[in-house]
Parts: structure tokens; sequence; C-alpha cells
């Protein structure tokens, strides 16, 4: 009886095992269906005004209320829709690489912090026609935060990754401009 308790499991292990192997072969497949994976780094400045004529982060629902003004411009509860442009260099007026839409929530209670679901699409440039997705958290009042990348389209097909934030304007006049330092891991 235990001479063939040992049999079975020692078929058992080497079920485990074939089973192992074949799943470490599907998974190494897996990155050679989507061809070989590449890494990117990149530096761009998201311009973000929220005042002004035809502005292009816009309140779209905030907790009955509650008030939204210059001096509290995300309450908790807040949503705002985004459709900003993202530019090469800090100057608002610099080369536009794309935009950045979707949506922010103030999620934070007792702290300044927001829910980032935004689609980074390039429109020109050597990603053009590309894109990533973000959803995270971001805590706006940190001098440097850390939000991920999620997924992608275009050459950012599967894309994973992070970006450093710091705000590195903040006027009243125009609003806010946020640098992303981007590193982003995708298949070509």
């Amino acid at each position: 009886m235990n001479k063939l308790r040992m049999n079975n499991v020692n078929h058992l292990l080497i079920l485990l095992l074939m089973l192992l192997f074949v799943l470490t072969l599907v998974s190494q497949g897996h990155a050679h269906f989507f061809g070989k994976e590449k890494m990117a780094s990149f530096i761009f400045y998201n311009q973000e005004r929220v005042t002004g004529d035809d502005p292009p982060v816009v309140l779209v629902a905030k907790p009955e209320g509650t008030t939204v003004n210059a001096s509290s411009l995300i309450p908790f509860g807040a949503v705002y829709a985004f459709d900003t442009p993202f530019t090469e260099r800090q100057d608002p007026n610099s080369k536009v690489l794309g935009e950045a839409q979707g949506l922010v929530v103030s999620a934070g209670r007792d702290k300044s912090l927001l829910v980032f679901i935004l689609d980074f699409g390039f429109t020109s440039g050597r990603f053009a026609g590309s894109s990533f997705s973000v959803l995270s958290r971001n805590p706006i009042m940190e001098a440097e935060r850390e939000i991920a990348i999620v997924g992608g389209r275009g050459k950012f097909r599967l894309a994973r990754g992070f970006a450093y934030l710091r705000t590195v304007a903040n006027t009243t006049s125009y609003g806010f401009i946020v640098e992303y330092k981007v590193t982003i891991f995708y298949y070509e």
C-alpha cells in the first residue's frame, strides 16, 4: 500500500513538473507573440488650466452643498473632466505632443488626493497615434509623486510602467504645469 502511494505521489510530482514546464513555455511564447519588449523614458509637461476661456479641465460633478472656488478647487468628491495638452517643454506655447483625456476624482477627505483615470494620447513625435493609460492615486500636495501606467494602445500595447510627477508651475493666470518623467515598458 505504501509503495502504491509513493508511486501515485511520484506520478503527481511528474505531472506537476510537466505542467509547470508547459506553463513556462506558454508564458515565454506570449512575449514573442506581441513582439520584443522595449523600454522608453521621456519627459513632457501637462498643461492643466482650470480657469479662463474654454479651460481644458472642467468640474463635472461635486457633492451637494459643496462650494468650488479658487481657494478650494478640489473638495472631496469633486469630479473633473480632463482634455489637457501635454507639451515638449514647460512653456505652454512649446510643441504639443498630445492630449491627456479622462477623469480626475478628488478622493481624499483629509488631504488633497486625486485619483487619475487618464489616457495620454500622442499626436506628434515618435509615438504619434499611440497612447498609454494611467489609473492611479496622486497625492498632489507632495513635491514629487509617482503614478502607475496600466496599459496602452498602438506602440504602447500592453504597456506598464510609472511616471514621476512634479508641479513646476502654479499660477493664478494659467493654472498648473506638471512635469512627467515617464518610464514605460511595451511590446513592439
